[in-house]
């Protein structure tokens, strides 16, 4: 999973095409524990980009998007937010899996 580079590379994945971007920091105990199964999340929804945003990095967009805890999952569909799986909360990849799976499918 590429991480995002600049606010302007963030926007243009969000206006363009399903993105799903993945909140997350260096620190984050939680978020480390995702990362051993994230690559069978994403060949699972190829329908989907996931991209990574660095919390600490890129606070103003997590500011803008309201994405106070982390890990944190955003879907974007040609600029439109289609759901949200924000918490502090640690998550499993089976809570992760039925996140996308239920986002709508246009």
């Amino acid at each position: 999973m590429q991480t995002i580079q600049s606010k302007e590379q963030f926007r243009e994945l969000k206006d363009n095409g399903k993105t799903i971007f993945v909140f997350s920091a260096d620190w984050c105990p939680d978020c480390r524990f995702i990362e051993p199964f994230m690559p069978e999340v994403i060949e699972k929804h190829k329908e989907y980009t996931f991209r990574l945003i660095d919390r600490d990095e890129f606070i103003d967009i997590c500011q803008e998007l309201d994405v106070f805890g982390i890990p944190s999952f955003i879907a974007f569909h040609n600029g439109t937010e289609v759901g949200r799986f924000v918490s502090k909360d640690r998550k499993t990849e089976e809570e992760i899996n039925q996140f996308i799976d239920q986002l709508p499918s246009e």
